[in-house]
């Protein structure tokens, strides 16, 4: 009975979801993307290392849909599949 009583005196107080959550896709919006990252792994025995590009495509479609916090790529791992500033491609390839 004491229960009943502390029941309703309890607020909820929403927050955002942690880190590392992620809310689905109910419009379907990275659907392709997931679908090509999906079938990367099928094709490669599930070898992440081999769909990066296809992983980073999914990211990128999640977050430009608010279905994830941006995050720069780079944190996320990608930052060899990242390409270089203006300017700096010109003096990577420069003797």
């Amino acid at each position: 009975m004491s229960t009943a009583m502390n029941f309703g005196s309890k607020t909820f107080k929403p927050r955002p979801p942690d880190k590392g959550s992620f809310p689905l896709d109910h419009f379907g919006e990275c659907k392709d993307f997931k679908e090509k990252f999906m079938k990367c792994l099928r094709d490669n025995s599930f070898d992440n290392s081999l769909c990066r590009l296809q992983s980073k495509d999914y990211l990128e479609c999640r977050m430009n849909h608010q279905l994830m916090t941006r995050e720069p790529l780079e944190k996320l791992g990608f930052k060899d599949l990242m390409d270089p500033p203006p300017g700096q491609a010109d003096r990577d390839t420069k003797p």
